[in-house]
């Protein structure tokens, strides 16, 4: 092995977390179940990008992207995304119930403060059943929620039936959503990136809607006040 080799190494090895193709290639399989695992049942994890990553795991599953580094199995990815989803989600409730509200309010992150928030009025507005299945697709929410499903005392039965329900749905659409279009569409893994920011953007509208939502009633009672 040259110089040369031995320094472009320690860049090959670098992992940018919050990239879904970086922690695909240097993670594979694995990596999806670890990072599905820490969304969603881990209050540090509410930066990783898991619409991205499930999404850009379906790609890498499609015939298309064969010659893309870290080419993944659909059927260990969706089972990988399930086991980490559904052992995420149960985990973050188990601590939100022995942990209490001291596991929210230790947090200085505002993006948490913010989606305890959303996810408090997205339980108290649409029940246990609807918030957990909605949850799932939100991010941020979906890292929040389970743990104050936890503090506010959902029952375990009634939260792991929804969850298990929710999370499975969540993993499939987006994983065979990714596969399918990486199927239908030669040479997809040159349309990577762009479709990667898309898919970015568009998890991140029900977030703005509910944020805006918030603001304007949150006006309308100042107003009347």
């Amino acid at each position: 092995m040259t110089l040369a080799h031995l320094a472009a190494s320690p860049l090959q090895l670098a992992v940018n977390l919050l990239d879904a193709q970086s922690l695909l290639t240097a993670f594979g399989t694995l990596g999806i179940a670890a990072v599905m695992f820490a969304e969603t049942g881990l209050l540090i994890g509410f930066f990783l990008p898991g619409d991205s990553l499930l999404f850009t795991a379906g790609l890498l599953c499609a015939g298309g992207s064969v010659a893309t580094p870290g080419h993944l199995s659909l059927s260990w990815v969706l089972i990988a995304a399930a086991i980490g989803a559904l052992a995420g989600a149960q985990t973050g409730f188990l601590l939100g119930r022995r942990a209490g509200p001291a596991l929210l309010a230790r947090t200085k992150s505002r993006k948490i403060t913010e989606g305890a928030a959303r996810a408090s009025d997205i339980l108290e507005r649409y029940g246990y059943a609807k918030a957990i299945m909605l949850a799932r697709f939100l991010p941020v929410v979906r890292t929040v929620l389970n743990p104050l499903a936890g503090v506010l005392a959902v029952p375990v039965r009634t939260f792991t039936f929804w969850q298990v329900l929710g999370g499975l749905v969540w993993t499939m659409t987006l994983v065979l959503g990714g596969y399918g279009l990486g199927t239908s569409v030669p040479n997809i893994d040159r349309y990577l990136l762009p479709i990667i920011a898309v898919i970015v953007v568009v998890s991140l509208i029900p977030v703005a809607l509910e944020l805006m939502r918030s603001r304007r009633t949150h006006s309308t009672d100042e107003g009347e006040a």
